[in-house]
């Protein structure tokens, strides 16, 4: 990072925040500025950290500010540096230094020499200087301006009106938290934003002497952590009025916090042992840097184990369920998740290789570490066992399908619909709740999130995937993030499935189409829809994880049937203590010939299964009649015709 002297312009410290420059050419464009983000973080100044207080109140040292008030909502109108209360007090009154007097400043107070010269030192002698105002700035001098009772958030307003306007004082002040004061609710807010605007725009240059370096007017500025909590009116309809973020902090920054907070990380002996950290940080405030190292000894984590470090940090657990995962259950994957979704291995096996992965531990730079587990793109024909893939995932890696979490991608069909996973922006109704998809990763990381149908989606939502993919964080309106970096994350798509006749229809009479050909058709049908919604970049991300599903093949059918009545007994034994005993021959021989019909066998396993209710409703009609008692057992057979019979010698016919 490079830097200057704070509105000078002129090469200095690269530690300085680079937030302090932006600063200070507003203030010499002659605007006021309302700062908001990151103000409670600490900052560097000359090597040394400090709070934003006491950065900003030495930074306004060196523009020659007299008078430097601070107002808050608990402690009031305050003055951080000895002397300048009293010359308020004498600003207010109306006296000012006459020709020939003492000037009265902080020469006069025993402050540090304002003498513009010291400006033009360089090296040491310069970041001495400048050291020596921040610790003057930390002399908080917290005194109220008289009694507090009487000195209400309107006088501190029209106090700060009438001296930023006196020309023959140079004063600065700072309004933190100033909505805490100024609720909605209260009938004088309005006048009162007005009145600290008048304020802000009323500020005039002072000539009580040649300020170094040179403001347009005396700064009124306002500080808060959440730019929401003010009117937009405020900042929107005045040119006059800047809005400044204070950002988190960046490259630079975080390797200076990192080096000297390297003796608290676990087998930091170097600063080069904290490096990689650097990446691995980022979007991180200071006070969160302090607590990952605070992590790493509590936990005992040593900081060449980046991902586990990180992980302690952003979920606080002691057991990971992806590094939990023992090496029978990673090499064995592939044929327990067979077991559960036939005819599926290219997908199954496209899953196995991520579980592998992560059993691994191993990928491309630290950075890697914050991105989801894996993304996988499930496109193919109806009804092949896309959902339940994703179930099975959930189960076999966190022992629970209630770690799958579903989202129905038609329900975001509206541009606005994308507010709904993050969040309404900050001041709409509903911001506080956060967002959908935000509030499930906060509450469960350890996921399998399942985007069902996502062509259906607006593309505004799925710009959200591309952060979520690229950074592995999103942030909901109440500035909570959310970490995806344990999270397993699948869309399911049927584009092209509508296309897939005319693939069949051209393939020679009674041969199989090859997967080969329905995997270059489905992939091609994707690109094309995120072409016509111009979102490349997204399909660029997601490529390496577009995994093709195979029609349902003919010798499919009889392993689908199968495992369904194996469920529907376990029901049926379940809820009434029944035993259910279902003719499995008969029954294949007539799904497989009701699933002849080249339209049903299109819709895959969910038409068989929508074959099978017949079987579960004559059940339900034999056990409502006869009422048969628990312990027994059931026999249930179907014809041809599909005439069904259930009990002994009872036919149900449909």
């Amino acid at each position: 990072m490079s830097a200057a002297t704070p509105g000078t312009g002129r090469a200095a410290s690269p530690v300085v925040p680079l937030w302090t420059l932006s600063l200070g050419w507003e203030l010499r464009r002659g605007r006021q500025v309302v700062m908001h983000g990151e103000v409670n973080d600490r900052f560097w100044l000359d090597d040394a950290p400090v709070s934003f207080r006491e950065l900003l109140v030495g930074y306004l040292l060196t523009t020659g500010a007299e008078i430097i008030g601070w107002w808050d909502p608990v402690d009031g109108l305050t003055f951080p540096v000895d002397g300048h209360q009293k010359l308020f007090h004498q600003a207010l009154s109306g006296h000012a230094a006459q020709p020939g007097e003492p000037e009265a400043g902080l020469a006069a107070t025993g402050d540090p020499d304002p003498d513009p010269a010291r400006h033009e030192a360089e090296g040491q002698a310069e970041a001495t200087s400048r050291r020596s105002r921040v610790a003057a700035a930390s002399q908080r001098v917290a005194s109220p301006v008289g009694d507090r009772r009487i000195m209400g958030i309107h006088d501190v307003l029209g106090s700060v009106r009438r001296v930023a306007a006196r020309p023959d004082v140079a004063s600065a002040f700072v309004l933190q938290d100033i909505d805490a004061a100024l609720r909605p609710d209260r009938e004088e807010t309005a006048t009162e934003y007005l009145l600290l605007r008048a304020a802000m725009n009323e500020a005039v240059v002072p000539r009580t002497r040649d300020r170094v370096p040179p403001l347009a007017r005396n700064p009124v500025l306002v500080v808060t952590g959440d730019l929401s909590r003010l009117p937009a009116w405020f900042c929107q309809e005045d040119p006059r009025v800047q809005t400044l973020r204070i950002a988190r902090p960046d490259a630079a920054e975080r390797r200076l916090w990192l080096r000297m907070l390297r003796r608290d990380f676990r087998g930091a002996h170097r600063d080069a042992d904290v490096e990689p950290l650097v990446g691995a940080t980022e979007g991180l405030a200071s006070w969160h840097i302090d607590a990952l190292a605070r992590t790493s000894k509590i936990r005992n984590v040593p900081v060449q184990k980046i991902t586990r470090l990180l992980d302690a940090y952003n979920f606080n657990v002691r057991s990971n369920p992806w590094t939990q995962l023992d090496a029978g259950t990673v090499v064995e994957s592939s044929s327990v998740l067979a077991k559960r979704v036939l005819g599926q291995d290219v997908a199954v096996n496209a899953v196995a290789q991520v579980l592998q992965t992560a059993y691994a531990g191993v990928d491309f730079g630290s950075q890697a570490a914050h991105r989801p587990r894996g993304v996988f793109f499930f496109v193919g024909p109806t009804g092949v066992g896309k959902t339940e893939l994703a179930k099975a995932v959930a189960a076999l890696i966190f022992g629970d399908e209630s770690a799958l979490a579903r989202f129905d991608m038609s329900e975001y069909a509206q541009e606005h619909a994308a507010e709904r996973l993050a969040g309404a922006p900050p001041g709409y109704v509903g911001y506080e709740q956060g967002g959908e998809l935000t509030r499930r990763v906060q509450e469960r990381p350890f996921s399998v999130l399942l985007f069902d149908e996502i062509e259906k989606a607006n593309p505004a939502v799925l710009d959200k995937f591309l952060q979520i993919m690229e950074d592995g964080r999103l942030t909901d309106g109440r500035g909570e993030t959310a970490n995806f970096s344990q999270s397993l994350i699948i869309f399911t798509s049927n584009t092209g499935a509508s296309g897939l006749g005319d693939l069949l229809a051209a393939a020679p009479p009674g041969a199989p189409v090859p997967y080969g050909d329905i995997e270059k058709h489905f992939k091609s049908r994707v690109k094309e829809s995120f072409d016509q919604i111009q979102r490349p970049e997204l399909y660029g991300r997601l490529e390496p994880g577009v995994v093709v599903f195979d029609m349902l093949r003919p010798y499919h059918i009889a392993g689908i049937t199968s495992r369904l009545i194996d469920l529907l007994a376990e029901s049926v034994q379940e809820r009434h203590g029944i035993s259910l005993n279902v003719d499995r021959n008969a029954v294949l021989a007539w799904v497989e010939d009701r699933m002849k019909d080249p339209e049903k066998l299109s819709y895959g396993g969910r038409q068989i299964r929508n074959e099978l209710e017949q079987v579960r409703a004559a059940y339900v009609r034999y056990y409502v009649t006869a009422q048969p008692p628990p312990g027994g057992q059931v026999e249930l057979t179907v014809d041809p015709a599909g005439n069904f019979t259930v009990g002994p010698g009872q036919p149900d016919s449909r």
